[in-house]
């Protein structure tokens, strides 16, 4: 990948320099996963940093047996920064949605970026405070009707995330489990107003290409308590 489009892919390089780029992505290292693969191991985190190159993952917290999705990122994020900057021990792991690639620069090299490219660190920083803010909103709204939350998590994915398609814009079909754990609601809750939006034409299902349409998404906006 040239250095042009590895920018235009990750909103963190937008401001970085195009040697700093060049090397990244000489000390980079490609990977890829198919659905369901665990891609981040709890007793990994810390080694490197991953950037999301196409697909999807959630970050899991563990709890015994069960597991509870903390976070959904597709193409153009990244994850590890936290745990090679604070290196403490996780109990999260990270694990594929979809089929994903995925970039990873070890914890040394990626550090050594940052002291050596000062608008970089200065977006990642921009970039952490605003998954704090994202964090804080969410505990905000953790009172709201599930149908306002639910509709946030839509929206959030859909600018984070979403692709223009021919009909709306498009995301991944996350998995009921994974969208009532990240909006904090139920899975029985989740699956009553998706199939409500689906039926007033907001949404849309693509089984064959797993897709989720946001059809309208200036209504989902506005149910959200956006506008």
């Amino acid at each position: 990948m040239h250095t042009k489009a590895f920018s235009e892919l990750f909103p963190l390089f937008n401001t970085a320099n195009p040697e700093t780029l060049e090397w990244l992505l000489s000390v980079g290292v490609e990977h890829d996963y198919p659905t369901g693969r665990a891609v981040l191991m709890e007793d990994a985190w810390g080694n490197a940093v991953y950037f999301i190159m196409s697909g999807w993952v959630k970050v899991r917290r563990l709890y015994g047996d069960k597991a509870v999705t903390l976070a959904i990122l597709g193409q153009g994020d990244f994850f590890g920064e936290m745990a090679i900057l604070d290196e403490s021990p996780r109990s999260t792991d990270v694990v594929a949605l979809s089929s994903v690639k995925l970039l990873s620069v070890s914890a040394q090299r990626f550090i050594q970026t940052l002291f050596k490219d000062p608008q970089l660190h200065h977006r990642m920083l921009q970039l952490m405070v605003r998954r704090l803010r994202q964090t804080n909103l969410r505990f905000q709204r953790r009172h709201q009707p599930p149908a306002i939350k639910l509709a946030n998590t839509l929206v959030n994915l859909a600018e984070n995330y979403g692709q223009v398609g021919e009909k709306g814009t498009e995301i991944y079909n996350i998995p009921y489990k994974d969208l009532a754990d990240v909006t904090d609601i139920s899975v029985e809750d989740t699956a009553k107003i998706m199939k409500k939006l689906e039926s007033k034409g907001w949404t849309n299902v693509d089984p064959q290409d797993q897709k989720l349409c946001l059809i309208n998404l200036k209504q989902l906006t506005h149910l959200a308590g956006r506008l």
